[in-house]
């Protein structure tokens, strides 16, 4: 990456606080003289009702209570009061919360999930601390320090906490291994692990790029602009931005991704709110893409910073965005640490696209019909037809060149791409919102490790391995056994796509991302209308 990082300054003034944006996870660590002033619990100067209430509580309930608890929950329902993105961070949650944007964190650099009640290593980050020492893909780990942690229905984040630690600090794994009769132990020096936010950025073909985002973390501005420069160095003159899913991150990062894409001096976005008052960002002339054509993908995952980058870039005449609607969080937090470590992100302005439209979708009946409004998309037919979309032609704005975009409830593709549900594919849509394709091709990987290390990189597996007529009758049956049965004929319509995406599944176990986006797209029908739309222009 570059170690002169571009700097984005709002203007007429540099911000006093960096804004920051995102679903539930958008935030700066700074303190804010705001909260000192205003807010008068844990252990701050001053009484109030709250803390009064707890403290009798204490003295005078009849059976014991913890306080603490008492305190947090008070503050969440509080909260809860303003908007559905403000949110009070226990200090026990606190690295939890605030490490998947900090771009790294310092753990023994693996990557795990919990099947059949055992820790099973998926894979080693590449020159981390556990591959150097010889962990694989597919080791179980039983115990952490000596301490059993198989078949205690143990949490992901417990696990977490066990193997995460300070850099330079030592833990001891003991790990089953198969074709070994014994546990292994490795004793691991945790590092310093990095995070990206770019899950994958490769040549298509000849011309086109892709880039999956999956956050706007602290490295985001730095990750994209080296993998433009490396699509650039390959002949790459079109690309596809995937941000399909992704919830938000810093708002900087945001400007920094957008400014990749558009000519000096355009707006793209500004904040304000009752104690905040107008900022604005511009673009620079330093963007690697601003000339040439992008498509964004977006969908009702995509949330905050994602709808920044696409407002900013549809607002300005700038590409085009395809998929569906996306999610509508148009709200900035700032985050406050608190004495006790816990901390404070508060909603304290809202932003707005070049055109002037908030995004921001109604908040008003509650944090749970907030996030229930997904559903309401989904019986209402919106995933379906674009038709059936409610735009509010009060909130129309016009965009320089002539084009009507709507504000109100996130950004409207350009081009509508809708959820691909036929009755013809119910055996695959069940398979796979069930999670039974997930764990088959899971489970089959694992007890196929010896054949697969014969494959020495994602593109020869992709070459040369195919999912056979056995292995899908094995999935079948294996489906069957895991409550899903349908005819034959229903079973032979979902075989190619079921194929596919088990082939996608078995090369994400085997060579992470890298294995999976290429094989997975060829049947992603919002990425091949991008395809589609390269190919017109």
């Amino acid at each position: 990456m570059e170690n002169n990082r571009r700097s984005y300054v709002f203007l007429p003034i540099a911000f006093a606080l960096v804004l920051v944006v995102g679903i539930l996870t958008g935030f700066y660590m700074m303190r804010s003289s705001f909260v000192q002033n205003h807010l008068l619990l844990n252990g701050m100067k001053g009484q109030n009702t709250l803390s009064e209430l707890i403290r009798f509580i204490d003295k005078n309930y009849v059976d014991s209570v913890d306080t603490k608890k008492l305190n947090d929950e008070a503050i969440t329902g509080m909260l809860l009061s303003l908007d559905p993105h403000s949110v009070y961070i226990p200090a026990s949650d606190f690295a939890e919360a605030n490490d998947p944007l900090m771009g790294n964190f310092e753990g023994i650099g693996i990557q795990f999930r919990i099947e059949h009640d055992t820790v099973m290593v998926i894979n080693t980050i590449p020159g981390g601390p556990s591959e150097k020492v010889g962990l694989l893909a597919g080791d179980r780990i039983v115990k952490v320090d000596g301490k059993n942690i198989a078949g205690i229905k143990l949490e992901n984040d417990k696990v977490m906490k066990l193997l995460k630690g300070p850099k330079d600090t030592k833990v001891t794994v003991s790990i089953f291994r198969r074709g070994l009769k014994k546990l292994n132990d490795f004793t691991i020096t945790r590092g310093v692990i990095p995070t990206w936010s770019i899950d994958i950025s490769y040549p298509v073909n000849e011309e086109v790029g892709y880039i999956k985002l999956s956050k706007f973390s602290a490295t985001t501005g730095d990750e994209l602009h080296e993998a433009l420069t490396d699509l650039k160095t390959k002949g790459i003159r079109k690309l596809i931005l995937d941000l399909r899913g992704n919830s938000g991150g810093y708002l900087q990062e945001a400007i920094a991704v957008a400014d990749e894409f558009l000519p000096d001096n355009k707006l793209i976005v500004y904040t304000q709110g009752l104690h905040r008052p107008k900022q604005i960002a511009k673009s620079s002339a330093d963007g690697l893409w601003e000339d040439l054509p992008v498509v964004v993908l977006i969908d009702e995952g995509s949330a905050s910073a994602s709808e920044i980058v696409a407002g900013a870039l549809q607002d300005n005449d700038r590409g085009t965005i395809i998929g569906r609607r996306s999610f509508g969080k148009g709200l900035v937090q700032e985050q406050i640490g608190l004495s006790d470590g816990s901390a404070l992100r508060l909603t304290v302005a809202r932003y707005y696209t070049p055109t002037g439209r908030s995004i921001q979708k109604p908040y008003t009946t509650g944090a749970e019909e907030y996030y229930m409004e997904y559903y309401h998309r989904m019986t209402d037919g919106e995933l379906d037809n674009a038709d059936s979309i409610k735009l509010n032609d009060s909130l129309k704005f016009k965009t320089p060149g002539g084009k009507t975009v709507y504000g109100g409830g996130g950004i409207m593709p350009d081009i509508f791409v809708p959820v691909e549900r036929t009755i013809a594919l119910k055996f695959y849509n069940e398979s796979v919102n069930k999670g039974i394709l997930y764990q088959f091709a899971f489970d089959y990987t694992d007890g196929n490790r010896a054949k697969f290390s014969s494959y020495k990189n994602a593109a020869q597996f992709d070459k040369t391995f195919q999912v056979n007529s056995g292995m899908y009758s094995d999935y079948i049956a294996y489906a069957e056994k895991n409550g899903i049965k349908y005819s034959p004929s229903e079973t032979a319509a979902s075989q190619l796509k079921i194929n596919e995406l088990m082939k996608s599944y078995i090369a994400r176990n085997l060579f992470d991302s890298k294995g999976f986006y290429p094989i997975y797209l060829r049947t992603d029908k919002t990425f091949q209308k991008a395809i589609e739309v390269f190919a017109k222009k």
